[in-house]
């Protein structure tokens, strides 16, 4: 069976956005750039991979995951996911044991989205492989937060207008920029995925472990 999909989702935008800054997420770049000088490098991967990805599926998957690891804190946004179940102060109000089990959970929630995330939509990014990418620079004049910052992104793909992406970028200690958060089209994906998190743990009780186990990303489409 063909792994290609002619769903277009909007995850499959977040990871043409995403790859666009992941190959070479040097220090002291700043995020346009980052974004601005590897696309290029990127949709050749992306046109390469057409050739092969059907009979070699894990081949595409795993260099789908090298670009995705050096740029995404994942377990950040598994935190964030998590909402309060992984807060600092659900944290903080656990005994010794507890800790230990929410770090557990964290890292096996963590595992388990990366992994979701790039199972479902590396095949949807097929479907970009001949767009055009405009990486829109930096307001002239506009001061800059230096641990935060946002790119604004327009992929021309199968429709009259662009599809806009707005990826938002933080600072870490060793001077990497990492990915927080993406928003297209007006969806906040954090806010989704957080929203199905709480809902399934709803669901199962509270019991985080099965939340856990049973976890799959909710594939949320564009509209044409």
């Amino acid at each position: 069976m063909s792994i290609r999909d002619n769903t277009v989702g909007i995850a499959a935008l977040w990871l043409l956005a995403v790859f666009t800054s992941a190959h070479t997420a040097a220090q002291g770049s700043s995020p346009y750039d980052l974004v601005q000088s590897t696309t290029e490098q990127v949709m050749e991967v992306v046109v390469a991979a057409d050739e092969y990805v059907d009979a070699e599926p894990d081949r595409y998957y795993t260099q789908i995951q090298d670009l995705l690891d050096p740029l995404i804190d994942f377990r950040g946004f598994a935190r964030n996911v998590m909402g309060p179940y992984a807060n600092s102060k659900r944290y903080r109000s656990l005994d010794e044991a507890g800790r230990q089990q929410l770090k557990d959970q964290l890292d096996r929630f963590t595992a388990a989205m990366r992994a979701s995330l790039v199972r479902t939509y590396s095949n949807g990014l097929l479907a970009f492989g001949g767009s055009r990418i405009e990486v829109i620079p930096p307001e002239e004049g506009v001061e800059m937060d230096e641990a935060r910052q946002s790119v604004r992104q327009l992929i021309y793909a199968d429709r009259s207008q662009p599809y806009e992406v707005l990826y938002q970028m933080g600072l870490e200690r060793s001077g990497d920029w990492k990915l927080r958060n993406v928003i297209i089209e007006d969806v906040n994906l954090g806010e989704i995925y957080r929203d199905q998190f709480l809902t399934s743990a709803r669901e199962q009780d509270g019991n985080l472990e099965a939340v856990i186990d049973t976890w799959t990303i909710v594939v949320v489409e564009v509209d044409e």
